[in-house]
């Protein structure tokens, strides 16, 4: 796939792309006014419907209605008698969208009472029909134009033809020509607007639901007029469309908003539409074909110099923003675009340069694969020499065995770290932690806290005062938190203070209150922390961090209540739990006189040690994992960070761990990662650190001395690995030494090598100065340019460098272009 990450070749693909897209439109025209039709119908149901004008009104006869009036057609005498009702409400316009054809002579009989009534009214419009239609310059003409048999019987009458043409969109021809006759459209006549559109057609647009409109069955309307005035508040200056809706006799199309849609309802959107200026405008159509071209070409120019990452997120970007803009242009100005010929493109971009992204970080996990690989294979070949050596020992005499003992000591700690390094990229399984294993936030599974927490649920209930012991970080407050609120207490204030905080005085002044002028800044009476926990309950933390002195004002506290502000000789009296904690050695305290043992007993009445991390180690991967997804769910700990974890002190306790998950999920989120490594940890949890391929691969370089042969004999030395892995992961040494040591090449060399050897640091040196002189000279054309341009131009040198070493190859590039 190298092919892949060179500029032109890229463009090549984008520009084939984009040619044969065009060349598809342009042979199969339907695909894409097919795409252009869907794109609206989307746009049409991801806004809320419009509502159509109010000043149109639908009366239609539905199946009901026509089992009701008699079979179809109906009577003409009906159609007389809705026009006479109608006229008597005063409506502004009457438009008739049923063909009313001479062919039925039954009907004869009532055309002279509907002719009599329509003339009478003075504001029908009847439908009239074309046969075939032809377009041709601007001007629909046909071969046949059919009267409705009043207009036959009387000249005057007014006309329009009801004759729609479909094909993704609805068009109705806003005057058709016969000779010399032209009839101009039914709902152009309804409207009363002659109006002149590109191409003399209207496009519907269909802005909601027909059934948005005011509409009526027949037999409601009939019903609606037994209360003549509301019929005629409903009816009066309106515009009304007379015609069918029961499918077996209606002409039915579809919209988005509706898949049966009588021809009724079509012709009120056209009236609507007219009269609101809200026809579908195709001026811009064929013009943003060419614009698209000019678009698309325009993006690719734009992004040639982006990395992979960056022109998703550019194609993203500017797919979501044309969609938008069309969207705008299309439902508020009621412009029709080519909209296939900007999307198309941009989601063909964006599955490219995905399928780009893909194999590029593929090529970046096959030199991790490749280390992965050669460490199995060493970890394989040292187990083989350690049983070899195990069996030499077996019969070798004691005199003789202590060399063999200590290659065997050398080559078990080597097989320690190799492991570790397999086991640094296994996931350990994620744990599901249930409200068994949270007690108010005290995560736990070992004997020793379930100790606790039964203690926490015997003692919580009571009033007793309760003493907590514990290192600091191990969840003193957490469980005085719980015993709060399993308390009858637990709807009253827990108030928390940190004794070992504040000075003695300022301690009092918290605690107790003050009055206004007890002392300097004291501008007004403040209520103290016990004040605020009456009825609840008081945490003091770190309480053997206290003076004596305020050691005698908590005594008189938890034995009566009573205290007085600072600056105040009135007693108060408040009904406060106290629940007090310290990490220091209380015994010890009290046998050197610096903590009261009055005090002590008064708040040792129910007595709560806090095991420290270390000694409840079963509990470590559980209470890892519940940071872990609270920070983010997705992120899972490696078998070797657990082993780190469990073998740790952990003097901070849970609090330490916690800031060490913070720090860990930092680290692998730079790296892309999602599983916590070794290199996640700070250096004194991970003490027994993993063998990394790149210190294998500098031993065994450092062993050849740096000679011609020694890339390939390495490679077959670490599991027959690639020689491009073994070069590349010497380069990344090179230019992480040289990033260092200050651009120095002298100082690089010399540390790579590790050694005085004049000739092999020399043979170093010319390695090194070999890879800068090829960045230098690639950098030459383009100095004073921007980097992530150069980058992007650079990505062959990338390509099998080692991720981790990418950093320092950045800071190479900057050099030499700045």
């Amino acid at each position: 796939m190298n092919f892949l990450y060179t500029f032109n070749k890229q463009i090549v693909i984008k520009l084939s792309v984009v040619l044969i897209i065009a060349l598809i439109f342009f042979l199969f025209p339907n695909i894409r006014q097919s795409i252009n039709h869907e794109t609206e119908n989307f746009y049409y149901k991801i806004l809320p419907e419009a509502l159509p004008d109010t000043n149109i009104v639908i009366i239609h006869f539905d199946e009901n209605d026509i089992d009701a009036l008699g079979p179809w057609p109906v009577k003409r005498s009906i159609y007389a008698l809705i026009i006479k009702e109608l006229t008597d409400l005063n409506v502004k316009k009457i438009g008739l969208e049923v063909f009313l054809s001479s062919k039925f002579a039954t009907q004869s009989i009532y055309d002279n009472v509907l002719t009599k009534q329509i003339l009478k009214s003075k504001r029908v419009v009847l439908s009239s029909l074309t046969g075939n239609i032809y377009f041709k310059d601007g001007v629909f003409t046909t071969d046949s134009l059919s009267y409705p048999t009043p207009k036959l019987l009387n000249d005057n009458i007014v006309t329009g033809h009801i004759n729609v043409l479909t094909d993704h969109d609805i068009i109705i021809p806003l005057s058709i020509s016969k000779n010399d006759e032209v009839e101009e459209s039914f709902s152009s006549k309804i409207a009363g607007i002659k109006i002149k559109l590109p191409n003399n057609y209207e496009k519907v647009n269909f802005v909601s639901n027909w059934k948005n409109f005011d509409n009526y069955t027949v037999l409601n309307f009939f019903k609606l007029l037994r209360n003549k005035p509301l019929a005629k508040y409903k009816f009066k200056d309106k515009m009304v469309l007379i015609g069918i809706s029961a499918k077996q006799f209606a002409k039915i199309f579809s919209s988005a908003y509706n898949n049966q849609l009588p021809g009724v309802a079509v012709h009120a959107f056209a009236v609507e539409n007219l009269m609101n200026k809200r026809y579908l405008k195709s001026d811009f159509l064929s013009f943003s074909k060419y614009l698209a071209l000019f678009f698309i070409l325009l993006i690719l120019y734009r992004q040639k110099n982006f990395p992979f990452k960056s022109k998703i997120a550019s194609n993203t970007t500017v797919l979501f923003f044309v969609v938008v803009s069309g969207l705008v242009i299309f439902k508020i100005f009621h412009y029709q675009l080519s909209y296939s010929d900007y999307v198309i493109p941009l989601l063909s971009f964006l599955i490219i340069d995905s399928v780009f992204y893909f194999y590029m970080q593929k090529d970046k996990m096959q030199s991790v694969y490749s280390e992965a690989e050669a460490l199995k294979s060493l970890l394989k070949n040292k187990e083989m020499e350690y049983e070899k050596l195990q069996r030499e020992l077996d019969i070798l005499p004691e005199s003789d065995s202590s060399d063999v003992l200590s290659k065997i000591q050398k080559l078990k700690s080597e097989i320690e770290k190799i492991k570790e390094n397999e086991f640094d990229s296994q996931a350990e399984e994620k744990l599901n932690i249930t409200e068994e294993n949270n007690f108010h936030g005290i995560i736990y599974k070992s004997k020793v806290m379930n100790d606790v927490v039964q203690l926490i649920k015997t003692a919580a209930p009571e009033d007793a005062s309760i003493l907590i012991l514990g290192e600091s970080g191990t969840g003193k407050e957490l469980i005085a938190k719980a015993i709060h609120s399993l308390s009858k207490r637990s709807n009253k204030n827990f108030v928390a203070v940190n004794c070992g905080a504040l000075s003695s005085g300022l301690l009092e002044s918290e605690l107790f209150g003050h009055v206004k002028g007890a002392f300097t800044g004291a501008v007004a009476d403040k209520m103290g922390r016990f004040e605020a926990a009456d009825n609840g309950t008081i945490f003091l933390d770190e309480i053997a961090e206290t003076d004596e002195n305020f050691q005698v004002k908590l005594l008189r506290v938890l034995q009566s209540g009573e205290f007085e502000k600072v600056g105040s000789s009135k007693t108060q009296k408040v009904n406060v739990r106290v629940i007090a904690a310290t990490n220091k050695d209380i015994d010890k305290l009290m046998e050197t006189k610096k903590f009261r043992e009055d005090l002590y007993y008064r708040l040792n009445v129910i007595r709560i040690n806090v095991p420290p991390l270390r000694n409840r180690i079963e509990d470590i991967k559980l209470i890892a994992q519940y940071f872990l997804d609270r920070e983010d769910n997705n992120f899972r700990i490696s078998f070797a960070v657990l082993n780190a974890f469990e073998s740790y002190d952990w003097k901070g306790n849970v609090r330490e761990l916690e800031s060490v998950i913070k720090r860990a999920i930092i680290f692998a989120k730079a790296d892309n990662r999602k599983l916590i490594q070794l290199n996640d940890l700070p250096a004194e949890i991970a003490k027994k650190q993993k063998l990394n391929f790149e210190d294998l691969v500098l031993e065994s370089l450092r062993n050849k001395k740096f000679s011609h042969s020694a890339i390939s004999e390495t490679a077959k030395e670490l599991g027959d690995v690639g020689r491009t892995v073994i070069s590349e992961n010497l380069r990344g040494i090179l230019f992480k030494n040289f990033i260092e040591n200050d651009f120095d090449v002298d100082i690089t060399a010399k540390i790579t090598a590790s050694t005085d050897d004049r000739q092999v640091i020399d043979k170093v040196k010319e390695k090194l100065i070999r890879f800068l002189s090829n960045i230098e000279n690639d950098c030459k054309p383009y100095r004073g340019k921007d980097f992530e341009f150069v980058k992007d131009k650079f990505k062959s040198k990338y390509k099998n460098l080692p991720q981790k070493f990418h950093i320092y190859l950045d800071e190479i590039i900057k050099r030499y272009i700045n």
